[in-house]
């Protein structure tokens, strides 16, 4: 049985079901779950779900990732900050160009616009002509320059 199918059958439709369940499940496809969640608009499930799948699995590149958006949907700054800021750091030199368009966006809305322009940097050191990091970067150059004045 599948995790969505899992959680759709449960008698506590809804509700996320215990960690030694989810353990039999791969952060894949916990991920992959919250994801159809989402598409359906199951939002408050996926969000527990995320919850659980990262209380388990703090350190997968599935969890960080799917979690760091949730947090982001959520509107949770300092969480989507954190998360993706631990997902960078565990991924190293193989960081997806999302992953830093989201995190600029998460620090630009956690209003740290200096960190968010220097992941912009970051981010287009490897992906030059990324289009979103290019007009992230942009945007936060003008900003740059009107806090001089």
């Amino acid at each position: 049985m599948t995790l969505i199918q899992l959680l759709l059958s449960s008698p506590l439709i809804g509700s996320t079901p215990n960690v030694s369940v989810l353990k039999r499940f791969s952060p894949a496809e916990i991920r992959e779950t919250i994801q159809s969640l989402v598409a359906t608009e199951q939002i408050d499930l996926a969000y527990a779900l995320g919850d659980a799948g990262l209380s388990i699995y703090p350190d997968s590149e599935d969890m960080l990732a799917i979690s760091g958006l949730l947090a982001v949907m959520r509107q949770d700054w300092d969480d989507s900050v954190e998360l993706l800021g631990k997902l960078i750091e565990i991924q190293g030199d193989n960081v997806q160009p999302f992953t830093y368009v989201m995190m600029v966006r998460a620090l630009r809305c956690n209003v740290d616009p200096a960190r968010a322009l220097k992941v912009a940097r970051q981010g287009l050191a490897i992906y030059p002509n990324q289009a979103e990091l290019l007009a992230e970067k942009l945007a936060l150059d003008e900003f740059d320059q009107s806090s001089l004045f």
